[in-house]
């Protein structure tokens, strides 16, 4: 047994790491025929993609929340190791690549984890839509965008009191200055930093970053696609 399965069975249990473990394997499987992540060792992928989901778990938000959207999903990080964690939340898998979410729906129905949804849509069109707008406790996101940008696509999907979780690496400290007038504007408050330890010191320093939803985000938020990274706010 790998030191990073070791890991992995010790924060979701055995029954759970085994359904996370299948899961990895499909993604590798499929990943042959369409690209889903650049990560192809498996004990890598485990530190990477499954640990590195479940970071916040421990996290009242996280806890307390029944509704959650994950924004730019990509190949289901964090929101599908979050579902198996708890089958009580329902998850919104939001992501602009149709082929991926196909992926996703297959692999999800195939190890009957039944409290995911996917959403072919950009975040400004989930973001501007009834059905999603101001509707999720939390909303989670790994999408590789600056934090300026990350704020524009995600708060508009929380309702006020949520919180949004933002899994960053690098110069977070640096991104937060710069991104202090867009999360004032879109009704966010950043309430803490934490450090994530993945248990693996060839890994990438990542931290959490948790922005609760203090105001209603105002109805011009997001703006249309492709705005908030060509003039970010």
């Amino acid at each position: 047994m790998s030191k990073a399965y070791q890991i992995l069975e010790e924060r979701a249990g055995e029954a759970k790491a085994e359904k996370m473990i299948h899961y990895m394997d499909q993604i590798l499987q499929m990943n042959e025929h369409i690209n889903l992540t650049a990560v192809r060792d498996p004990e890598e992928f485990i530190v990477k993609h499954l640990l590195d989901s479940l970071s916040c778990m421990n996290s009242p938000e996280w806890m307390e929340a029944k509704t959650v959207a994950d924004v730019g999903t990509g190949a289901g990080f964090p929101g599908v190791p979050l579902a198996i964690m708890d089958s009580s939340k329902n998850y919104s898998l939001i992501d602009s690549l149709q082929k991926r979410l196909r992926v996703i729906d297959s692999i999800t129905s195939d190890l009957e984890i039944s409290n995911v949804k996917t959403f072919h849509l950009r975040a400004e069109e989930a973001g501007q839509s009834k059905q999603h707008r101001e509707k999720y406790d939390v909303c989670v996101s790994r999408a590789v965008a600056s934090m300026n940008v990350l704020v524009e696509w995600c708060l508009p999907l929380v309702k006020k009191g949520g919180t949004f979780i933002a899994y960053k690496g690098g110069k977070v400290e640096e991104e937060l200055q710069e991104s202090e007038n867009a999360i004032r504007l879109l009704g966010g408050k950043v309430e803490r930093v934490e450090t994530v330890n993945l248990e693996d010191e060839s890994a990438e320093n990542h931290a959490l970053v948790y922005i609760r939803k203090v105001k209603n985000t105002p109805a011009r938020f997001p703006r249309k696609s492709g705005t908030a990274r060509k003039e970010p706010l």
